[in-house]
């Protein structure tokens, strides 16, 4: 596949429903950051080793270890793409925000059902992300695990007896492990509940960040929950206990959705049908109504209070209404007013689609 092919797609096949827990969870991430031995970290890195370090990189994930096991993983380099697709890519989870920043001297590797993908020269030298639908933390580790040990058969990691896998930022040394999860917490925000509960997560070593990661803002109340130590704990262990927050943090969420259903189950049905009604006729919509709309009728789906659309097709919603992938689709730069237009336009279309499939 094309790269882009990969990103006129909004949906990424990892983002799938009827996986574990789906309703809340909407995905489950293993990053792992990781450093060649022999070279400076990217920061100090001159343009020579940075390119010797991206080919390094493409001749390893060549290897057929690797290649028979996991398939193809196409490498792409980032200054060989334009500004606007770099930031499609940060749309669709593939690449970060500030790899988008700079093209030259990084990369990115993705596999055909973007489950796994590479980012190279980051912060790093190499930051691995493995997703899978739903509450799958464990299986999510299992890949990236088999994946890493093929992987530093080709590659000499930087690595320390005793402080573990070197990384550029003190953070990240030992496992190299981040482990998140994207939750879609409606209820408890409506409820009044989500700000004690972070703060209580976070007492624990864990941290709340925004759809896009850090830096980010909570859009249509889906939020990225990840664990912020990383050294002088397994791997296990940050995947046992993030696994065990994530389960207490759907069971509240559950519990904040009976309530609602219970305690004001009018006012519920008429927020969540007076913003499907807006969805499915608005003229203009800006992203972050976009968002805030999308969050409750996701939430009616789940609820059943919305019938004839499928899960999978808000879960498309979430790459088709951001602003650079719009413009990717239209083939021209937009400005603020065109992207509403086209916004509620492709919104519109999608809904009936549906109702029409349906």
């Amino acid at each position: 596949m094309s790269l882009d092919e990969f990103l006129k797609n909004p949906l990424s096949r990892w983002l799938g429903s009827g996986a574990p827990d789906s309703d809340i969870i909407l995905s489950s991430r293993i990053r792992l950051a990781r450093n060649l031995e022999e070279f400076p970290f990217p920061l100090s890195m001159n343009q020579q080793q940075a390119e010797e370090v991206i080919k390094r990189v493409e001749q390893a994930l060549a290897a057929p270890e690797i290649h028979e096991r996991f398939g193809l993983l196409a490498l792409y380099r980032l200054d060989a793409l334009s500004p606007l697709d770099r930031q499609v890519a940060v749309e669709k989870h593939l690449i970060s925000p500030q790899h988008a920043a700079e093209g030259q001297g990084r990369a990115v590797a993705i596999k055909d059902d973007e489950s796994i993908s590479l980012m190279v020269n980051e912060e790093d030298h190499l930051r691995m992300q493995f997703l899978m639908a739903g509450l799958q933390l464990e299986k999510a580790w299992e890949t990236a695990n088999v994946f890493d040990d093929a992987l530093e058969g080709r590659i000499t990691y930087a690595f320390d007896p005793q402080r573990g896998y070197l990384t550029a930022c003190p953070t990240n040394v030992g496992t190299g492990l981040r482990a998140s999860v994207m939750a879609h917490l409606p209820a408890l925000v409506m409820t009044n509940q989500a700000g004690p509960i972070f703060a209580s997560i976070t007492k624990l070593g864990m941290v709340v960040r925004g759809l896009f990661g850090e830096g980010s803002q909570a859009a249509g109340n889906i939020f990225q929950i990840s664990n912020q130590i990383t050294l002088g704990q397994s791997e296990s262990e940050i995947i046992t206990k993030l696994t065990g927050i994530t389960r207490q943090i759907i069971g509240q969420e559950r519990a904040a959705r009976e309530i609602l259903q219970r305690e004001m189950h009018e006012q519920l049905e008429d927020r969540i049908c007076r913003s499907y009604g807006i969805l499915s006729n608005a003229r203009i919509m800006s992203s972050e109504e976009a968002m805030r709309l999308w969050s409750d009728v996701r939430l009616g789906i789940d609820l059943e209070m919305v019938s004839g659309i499928s899960p999978a097709v808000l879960n498309e919603l979430l790459v088709a209404v951001r602003p650079n992938y719009l413009q990717k689709l239209s083939g021209k730069e937009l400005n603020p007013f065109e992207r509403d237009l086209r916004r509620a336009a492709l919104i519109r279309g999608k809904l009936e689609r549906q109702r029409s499939d349906g």
